[in-house]
């Protein structure tokens, strides 16, 4: 049984920084495609970030220089760590896994999800 659960996530004023961690269990995080996408109230869910089993990372363009992706093979768990953070940052945080051939920024290829974590950014 996979599961996969997010922590980190909190309120913090305009600038700030946090730092996302995701424990998972029954996948392997160093074999797997593992994103990042988030959700804010009204809005459909986004891309943020992946890695893939070759540490390949990818993020989309709006937090490109302020959030680093990361893995932890002995720990079995996935990081994100967010600087500079502005209120448009603000929305609930999922961590991912997909396949191990390749990696996308499509939710749709990811088969398994967190539960997710709040990540609220005041201005």
């Amino acid at each position: 049984q996979v599961q996969l659960v997010e922590a980190g996530g909190g309120s913090v004023q305009a600038g700030g920084s946090l730092r996302l961690s995701c424990a998972a269990s029954g996948v392997t995080v160093g074999s797997h495609c593992m994103g990042w996408f988030r959700q804010a109230p009204g809005k459909e869910r986004e891309f943020v970030s992946y890695i893939d089993n070759y540490d390949r990372t990818n993020y989309r363009d709006s937090v490109q220089g302020r959030f680093t992706i990361s893995r932890d093979s002995a720990e079995n768990t996935l990081y994100l760590q967010m600087n500079s953070l502005k209120p448009e940052d603000t929305a609930m945080y999922y961590c991912a896994a997909g396949g191990t051939i390749w990696c996308s920024s499509a939710d749709y290829h990811y088969t398994y999800w967190g539960q997710g974590t709040q990540v609220t950014v005041s201005s």
